[in-house]
């Protein structure tokens, strides 16, 4: 009986045939040498980053990190939810500023979700905590986002450059979700739950290396300029660690494909209709000027942007009409903080959403399209104006 053969999805579709006119323009020359070649130099060590971040984050959970942490969290909240929600938030914070967003929408969210249900509490405010702050806690270290990584050039030679800029936005990024969401489950999380039973990982060596590995990488994610050699060296020992202790781990699908394929396309296609002037028109919103109106324009584009093509493209678009840092953090505000709404405004929204509707927790598109706008439109707003304020 000859096996089935799986027949790629929607997504990985759309992700073939970008890649496929961006070859076409590579091949045929619509995107010209000298700029594909400097595209090619910019972008290798932010994917070369992607790769090996993403790398780092599957291993670590596979050697069961995260579930971990999450259950010495639950023992420590001593069975009040307000106290487990705070080390939940935390961890949802760390896990998007150090080790990007995507991971955690797609390795965080089920391990709080699997957590809350465990334990008798309802899982929806801890589902919408690591989505939202997956987007909006990105906005502090290049590492963060993937825009980040583009921008962080333009903005400061070293992380510490960036999160000069990035700090205030960031702090209204983390504070306005997490409020409306305490506001809105107070019942469920001014309540009490039952403590879970102590776990030890069925593999320590491989539990304690991938820890260790963990905890000396994210200091230098935020003090390296090139953060893709660190991430590279921890990827490269989390796999001889498991070539030794788990090599059935090892996979190719450990590699994000198609995410580098989209992006990669992304870049290639964005990058061409700015060789042949197709969006020149965009130059109207350019500006160098830190007046609050100013700085809201380019936040709410960037915003709109990312909720009608995907956050990367639209960074992709208006970047030339950010002349400066101060300028580059409002647009990464509009593309960070903003693509809450639109299923599709960020990646890690559409994974999060596959990882939470698999573990049995129904959230309807309209109801997160509702809620996000809820909380995206004040966090822009706000974010901005703290940027101005505090950009003098």
């Amino acid at each position: 009986m000859s096996a089935t053969r799986r027949r790629p999805g929607p997504g990985t579709i759309i992700v073939l045939v970008l890649v496929a006119i961006a070859l076409v323009c590579l091949v045929g020359g619509i995107l010209p040498a000298p700029d594909a070649g400097a595209l090619g130099a910019r972008i290798a060590p932010v994917l070369g980053f992607v790769v090996a971040i993403t790398i780092v984050a599957e291993l670590a959970r596979d050697a069961a990190v995260f579930d971990l942490v999450a259950q010495r969290l639950a023992r420590w909240g001593r069975g009040r939810v307000i106290a487990l929600w705070a080390s939940v938030v935390v961890l949802a914070v760390v896990s998007t500023v150090f080790l990007s967003l995507d991971t955690t929408a797609v390795i965080v969210t089920p391990v709080v979700v699997v957590l809350a249900q465990s334990i008798g509490v309802s899982p929806l405010p801890f589902a919408f905590a690591t989505v939202w702050l997956a987007n909006t806690a990105s906005l502090a270290l290049p590492v963060s986002n993937l825009t980040n990584l583009l921008a962080a050039p333009a903005i400061g030679e070293s992380p510490a450059s960036f999160l000069a800029v990035s700090w205030a936005p960031t702090l209204v990024g983390i504070v306005v979700p997490v409020a409306l969401l305490t506001i809105v489950h107070r019942r469920t999380l001014f309540g009490g739950y039952r403590m879970p039973s102590a776990a030890a990982p069925s593999d320590r060596v491989l539990f304690w290396g991938a820890a260790g590995i963990l905890i000396l990488l994210m200091p230098l994610l935020a003090l390296t300029h090139d953060v893709w050699i660190p991430a590279t060296v921890a990827a490269v020992l989390l796999v001889v660690l498991f070539a030794v202790r788990r090599p059935h781990v090892l996979r190719l699908s450990l590699v994000p494909w198609q995410a580098i394929g989209l992006a990669a396309s992304l870049f290639v296609l964005v990058e061409t209709a700015h060789a042949n002037g197709i969006l020149d028109v965009l130059s109207a919103l350019a500006t160098d000027g830190h007046g609050v109106g100013q700085l809201l324009g380019l936040a709410s584009a960037g915003a709109l942007a990312a909720n009608g093509v995907n956050n990367l493209p639209a960074y992709l678009i208006l970047e030339p009409a950010a002349s400066d840092p101060v300028t580059l953090m409002a647009l990464l505000i509009g593309v960070n903080l903003g693509p809450l709404i639109t299923p599709w405004a960020s990646l890690a929204t559409l994974l999060w959403h596959h990882r939470v509707v698999s573990l049995g927790v129904e959230i309807r598109w309209r109801t997160l399209i509702l809620w996000g706008a809820a909380v995206a439109v004040p966090t822009v707003v706000i974010a901005t104006l703290v940027l101005a304020l505090v950009a003098g």
